[in-house]
């Protein structure tokens, strides 16, 4: 960290610091707070899976695939047909708002995780 400087204006002390050490102090007290939510247990992900987010025409089998979880296994935690899974996998079916949150939750991700990309095409 660079130079500061101790100020006292109308009574009330302050510290005048550069615009690139200002910046720093916030990221480092960012970078505070997210390591305290990873050592609380929140879940990270790993710099491929992002990236295969990104790319996929599939969510729901990016993170099944990712969760090691077979077709059989995700469609029996959420109680519809191998096939119907299948279909919402290739999306040519986009499965209900209640199917889609059993699947979010047997994954264990967000509900928005799963349809960020199709929200974001329909409102293109």
């Amino acid at each position: 960290m660079g130079d500061f400087q101790k100020l006292t204006i109308d009574g009330k002390n302050y510290v005048l610091l550069s615009e690139d050490d200002y910046e720093d102090l916030v990221d480092g007290i960012h970078a505070d707070a997210i390591m305290a939510r990873v050592a609380a247990g929140e879940e990270t992900w790993p710099h491929a899976l992002v990236k295969e987010l990104s790319e996929t025409d599939s969510r729901v089998r990016t993170y099944r695939t990712y969760r090691k979880m077979t077709v059989s296994e995700l469609a029996n935690a959420v109680c519809i047909s191998e096939a119907k899974l299948s279909q919402i996998e290739l999306d040519n079916e986009s499965g209900t708002v209640d199917v889609l949150k059993r699947i979010a939750a047997a994954l264990q991700v967000d509900l928005d995780d799963l349809v960020v990309d199709k929200i974001r095409s329909e409102t293109e």
